[in-house]
């Protein structure tokens, strides 16, 4: 799965800039969207740019009596719709049903207008053992929930989807469910195709006309949803979810960006927190700045890991050469004379260097058992051959880019869920300069060329409007027993985070994953795997301090 996504790298280093991480999602497998899946979202017009959500001072859920017409309602379930795309991936969608929820657009107004979001359900193979359900996020922001079921059912085989009516949802802006709509897919290939400029102050302009056309494009076309598409609304929806398929208590799977949702979960509705799996952990306290900077050196730092491993245990595949220590520079040095000399892929598009490092960036999600075999196949079929068509297909699935050119609408939700979640402020000259610095010390590669001049704007500082959500140590006081998974070699989520989110919570416990990769789940950890099904089932928690090789 992939993270905080961004159109623009160097990835990277644009979503920094922009204050919007890169967070993601758990796998790297091509998905099919779910925009015409499930439920169709209610409409959605324009409105107002100086609108602002109004927050609901503490959560009152099940008690309000103005939102007991949607913990009351009923989801009919029936048999998903056809889906070629799950169809041509030979995916055995057999028993899973589809249905949509009906939740406030505004909660502190939810007599208004309402949205629905698309829901998926596979159901409790063994029924006599069934624990109850289980809710799964997969990241993002803007990734579906739906699709993490329908394409990723093989990760839930055995006890998992055995005692637990595996459910996914698209959260409210994503996916099927009254999805943000900025660009055309025209829009969109047009924009990847852009790489940034080299020269500082015109990256900068180039920035600034980005991010103000962007803001302006999705006010146009989504300004009544913008308000309110923020994780503290997902979370609510997500009780209202819980609530109506009977669960009196949540248990609940979030990786990536879908342990801040389960995070938020537990601070607004901490009594109705069952089991509760937070995994590849986001430190909802850590300035966005400092966070953009621990992810390129965790990416830059994977990438070194990658190219040695290519040097030293696959030379008769490797493309980088002889010498492990020069192995990642010789790949960062033609990746980035792909701006100057782009590479024709088969449907004619350019792959410049932006769309390189988003397709090298993407597989270093997976782990050396997994997608690095492909990354060095695609590096090699660029470098020695002069075919981008590979790294071209791995961007495109970053972005969100189907086969026939279509874009779900991943980054248009990863751009309006991460500004309403937190805005960066201007960092001072002296929080800009450290940044810089420790960039161009640990992630030189990632980090060419950048300047301080390129953190002065603040983060959505065009966005059409401002939200009042600021970074902080979620405790979640009087929460049921969560269970913090962090690995040692993510570079999407640095372990640091894991170990600062358990930190955290007043009542939690850090699993640790040993390990490439972002995130644990689905990783054919043996450990990892009867650690949380454990957790799931029976409610034990691993022992402090747990480390699985």
């Amino acid at each position: 799965m992939k993270t905080f996504r961004a159109a623009r790298p160097r990835v990277l280093l644009t979503a920094v800039a922009a204050g919007t991480l890169l967070l993601a999602t758990a796998c790297t497998d091509d998905h099919a969207s779910s925009q015409d899946k499930a439920a169709a979202p209610a409409a959605t017009g324009a409105a107002s740019p100086t609108a602002t959500p109004t927050p609901t001072a503490t959560p009152t859920g099940e008690a309000d009596p103005a939102l007991k017409p949607f913990y009351g309602q009923q989801i009919v379930w029936a048999d998903c719709p056809p889906d070629p795309k799950a169809e041509k991936a030979k995916v055995d969608t057999t028993g899973m049903k589809c249905g949509k929820l009906h939740v406030p657009l505004d909660y502190a107004h939810p007599a208004a207008d309402a949205i629905d979001l698309a829901l998926i359900k596979h159901p409790a193979a063994k029924p006599d053992q069934r624990v109850g359900s289980l809710m799964v996020n997969p990241g993002g922001p803007g990734a579906s929930g739906v699709e993490m079921v329908e394409f990723g059912a093989k990760d839930f085989e055995g006890t998992l989807h055995d005692r637990f009516d595996v459910i996914g949802f698209d959260p409210r802006g994503t996916g099927a469910s009254a999805p943000v709509v900025c660009y055309d897919d025209q829009q969109h290939d047009a924009l990847n195709q852009e790489d940034e400029p080299v020269d500082p102050a015109e990256r900068k302009a180039a920035r600034v006309k980005q991010s103000t056309d962007h803001a302006a494009a999705c006010q146009a076309k989504s300004g009544k949803l913008l308000p309110f598409v923020g994780t503290r609304n997902t979370a609510r929806d997500l009780d209202v979810l819980r609530a109506v398929v009977g669960d009196k208590k949540l248990n609940y799977l979030g990786i990536s960006y879908g342990t801040y949702l389960g995070a938020l979960y537990a601070e607004e509705f901490p009594k109705n927190t069952g089991r509760l799996i937070l995994d590849g952990a986001v430190d909802p306290a850590e300035d966005t700045l400092d966070h953009g900077v621990d992810q390129q050196v965790g990416f830059e730092k994977s990438f070194e890991r990658f190219a040695a491993d290519c040097v030293e245990n696959h030379a008769d595949e490797c493309p980088l050469g002889k010498d492990k220590d020069q192995a990642a520079k010789k790949a960062a040095d033609f990746l980035d004379g792909l701006h100057d000399h782009p590479l024709t892929v088969k449907d004619g598009r350019k792959l410049g260097r932006d769309q390189a490092w988003t397709g090298v960036i993407s597989m270093l999600y997976g782990d050396e058992k997994t997608s690095w075999k492909y990354l060095r196949a695609s590096l090699g079929w660029a470098m020695v051959r002069d075919k981008g068509d590979f790294l071209m297909a791995f961007a495109d699935d970053y972005n969100g880019r189907d086969e026939q050119g279509h874009y779900s609408p991943l980054d248009e939700a990863h751009t309006a869920i991460s500004c309403a979640d937190a805005a960066r402020p201007a960092p001072t000259p002296e929080h800009a300069k450290a940044a810089v610095d420790r960039l161009l010390a640990q992630a030189p590669l990632l980090s060419k060329g950048v300047t301080v001049d390129d953190y002065t704007e603040p983060g959505c500082a065009h966005w059409p409007f401002k939200t009042q959500e600021k970074p902080h140590t979620i405790r979640a006081e009087g929460s049921a027993p969560i269970l913090v998974v962090g690995s040692t070699g993510d570079p999407a989520t640095p372990y640091a985070s894991a170990e600062a989110l358990a930190k955290g919570f007043a009542n939690a416990t850090l699993l640790t994953r040993v390990g490439e990769g972002h995130g644990a789940f689905g990783k054919g950890n043996a450990c990892i795997d009867k650690a949380m099904a454990a957790y799931l089932t029976e409610g034990t928690v691993p022992a402090a301090g747990t480390r699985c090789e």
